[in-house]
């Protein structure tokens, strides 16, 4: 049976042409933009931090437009209750009986704005629905729509009225995305847009059933036992940095990434994959991932916070110690093909 690159190509295509209608409104962004539909891809979910402005609303907003599917925006605050977000069971008097009145969560994109302001009950609330992607609601249970993707943000600059997320529920993100503010050219051309009042229309270019379609796809790429090899390898020196030559490391990291970190690398590495319209999964691809996936998941130490280190130092320095191995790629049926230059050539 043939390996056929042909339809990952063309998906290839497809996505690009998402990520360039997209882009017609939003100015800059590539990153977040890029790491939103890997998160579709993969059936993830996306933490995005960011000073407020950047725009991160418009960008999920337009991405649902693109794609013709519901968008639901949630603003987390401190008196938040779960019901607020899943929805309750309302008592009707007219009818002697009880109806349930879903909530907002029940959208494909949900973005949760601010999601550190709400107490730790209402953060609980999502792990289900992340996770199994259904709601309780009583003795009912309620599937949500498919795709079903969060988009959580945070606001780095303040902490008053902010609760730490639980390691169990920034466990459940599949990468974690910085916005930074834009280049000189691109707040240039944001200032000329808005005091213009230019307005961009969005047109729908892919639908929901292609999307998933495209997800399935993204399931078959193919990932090499030396790219899959290279990912745990890079999860592990986490959890043993000693073990892995980075003795002057192990201070600084009180708890490494769990597994699911060795998951969100090579399921985001066949997303991208298939995003640069390949059917396999390239040592780089996860390399390009490994910041995203992993900064939310190491748990610094006490002396990290004072000495100033961060995760991305870390792990910078683990992706600086671990250089891309050389991949002589094989399908999955025993044909050889092409390999990538090994690094440095």
């Amino acid at each position: 049976m043939p390996w056929e690159e042909e339809p990952f190509i063309e998906a290839g295509e497809k996505l690009r042409r998402l990520l360039k209608e997209v882009k017609r409104v939003i100015v800059g962004q590539d990153h977040l933009l890029e790491r939103m539909l890997l998160a579709l891809l993969a059936r993830g979910h996306l933490l995005i931090e960011g000073v407020p402005g950047l725009a991160k609303t418009l960008a999920v907003r337009t991405l649902a437009e693109a794609l013709g599917g519901s968008f639901k925006r949630i603003q987390f605050t401190p008196d938040l209750v779960p019901a607020d977000l899943l929805g309750t069971r309302i008592y009707n008097p007219k009818e002697g009986e009880f109806r349930t009145e879903l909530g907002p969560i029940f959208a494909h994109l949900l973005l949760a704005d601010e999601i550190n302001r709400a107490p730790a009950k209402v953060q609980s609330a999502l792990l289900e629905a992340m996770q199994e992607r259904q709601v309780t609601l009583g003795r009912e249970t309620f599937p949500l729509p498919k795709p079903f993707l969060v988009l959580a943000t945070q606001n780095p600059i303040e902490s008053e009225g902010t609760y730490p997320l639980p390691e169990a529920q920034l466990d459940r993100f599949l990468l974690k995305v910085v916005v930074d503010y834009p280049a000189f050219h691109e707040e240039l051309e944001i200032v000329r847009r808005m005091t213009t009042g230019e307005e961009i229309r969005v047109e729908k270019v892919l639908s929901l059933e292609e999307l998933l379609e495209l997800s399935r796809l993204a399931d078959r790429v193919y990932v090499h036992p030396k790219v899959a090899e290279h990912a745990v390898a890079l999860v592990q020196a986490t959890r043993n940095l000693e073990g892995a030559g980075l003795k002057e490391l192990k201070p600084y990291v009180a708890y490494g990434a769990s597994p699911r970190a060795s998951l969100a690398l090579v399921q985001g590495a066949k997303a991208l994959a298939l995003v640069r319209g390949r059917a396999h999964a390239l040592p780089e691809d996860v390399r390009d991932l490994y910041l995203d996936a992993l900064r939310h998941r190491l748990v610094l130490s006490y002396q990290a916070l004072a000495e100033g280190i961060t995760a991305e130092a870390v792990l910078k320095a683990i992706l600086a110690h671990f250089p891309a191995p050389f991949v002589p790629l094989h399908d999955p049926y025993g044909d050889a093909r092409s390999a990538p230059s090994p690094p440095g050539a």
